[in-house]
Formats: C-alpha cells, structure tokens, sequence
C-alpha cells in the first residue's frame, strides 16, 4: 500500500462528508459528532506523516486543538490537505524506513493501511449513524485487511469484515471481537 491508496480512500471519504448536511449529528460508536470524526480522521493522517518522518521517535507529548470557528467545510478541507501531505511523505519514503505507532514499527505500506483504515472505518462510522449508504471500494477495503488483519476471515464482503475486525458489526458464524488492534508492526 502506499501513497495513491490514501489518495484514494480519502477522495471517497471527502466525496461522502463533504454532503452530511449535519456536521453536528452524533457519532455513539466514537463518542463525537460528525465534526469530531472528520477532525479525528485528519489528525490521524497528520500524525501518520510525522510518525514515519520522526523514525521511531514518539511525539505523542505534541498536540493541536481545532479551531471551533473554522467550520465544518475546512474540517473537511483539513481532512484532504493532510491525506495529500501523508501520501507524498510515503510516496518518497524509502520502503525499509520505520516509525513511530503503540502498535509496532510501521514501514511506509503499514503506515497506508493505517491511514486507509482510519478513513474507511470512520467515514463508515458517519454512515452508520446516520442510516446514509456509502460503500468504499472494496479492493482498497480488502488491501487494508490483507495489511493490518491477516487473520480477518476471506469470503465475505470486505467493507463488512473491516467494520467486524474493529469490532463494529457482525459477520455470520463469528463472534464480534471484543478488542483489536493493528498488524502495524512491518511483516
């Protein structure tokens, strides 16, 4: 995975919230309002882009609030600019470089599933909340499972089985994990 993945991902995400006509509507299963969720998303491509800059240094003591008065139209923007600035990062980073995640080392690939997880997970937790249809594409969805949960069952829709590997929906036969974590550790 790489730099046009989170491009990817990101552009169906933008593409969808970009349309929420109610940026303060609640998100239960992240505790926060669509606004909120849009901010989370974005900060996590920023701190992505740093993480792998940084080495295996953590910068989790530095942090940044948003803006209340920005609106959610520059969340959203916010939210595109930072996935541009964490693709070219990965774009020129060396395939054996390594930084910073509580999870394990990432190379620049695990930091694009992390990222395209992020999006997809999220964008599908608006979705969720607010009965909207939005389905990403699935060989992006599936890349980001084959990455991050090499255990995730296979045979069954992709989108679904990312929502069930971070414990938000059900799959038949299979029990809703009670906790997860990423494979972020580089293979």
């Amino acid at each position: 995975m790489g730099g046009d993945d989170v491009r990817a991902a990101v552009e169906e995400a933008v593409g969808f919230l970009v349309r929420i006509p109610d940026p303060t509507a609640p998100v239960p299963v992240v505790d926060t309002d669509v606004a909120g969720v849009v901010w989370h998303i974005g900060t996590c491509l920023h701190w992505y882009g740093h993480d792998l800059v940084m080495g295996r240094v953590d910068l989790t003591a530095g942090r940044w609030e948003p803006d209340q008065d920005a609106g959610y139209g520059r969340l959203v923007t916010g939210l595109a600019s930072w996935g541009e600035v964490l693709a070219r990062v990965l774009d020129a980073a060396d395939p054996g470089e390594r930084g910073f995640h509580p999870w394990g080392a990432p190379d620049p690939a695990g930091f694009a599933a992390m990222a395209c997880a992020e999006v997809l997970v999220h964008t599908g937790d608006v979705a969720d909340a607010l009965g909207l249809r939005w389905a990403p594409p699935a060989d992006l969805v599936a890349a980001v499972l084959a990455r991050l949960f090499p255990a995730a069952p296979t045979g069954t829709a992709p989108a679904a089985t990312l929502r069930w590997a971070t414990g938000r929906a059900d799959l038949p036969d299979r029990p809703r994990p009670s906790s997860w974590s990423y494979a972020a550790a580089a293979g």
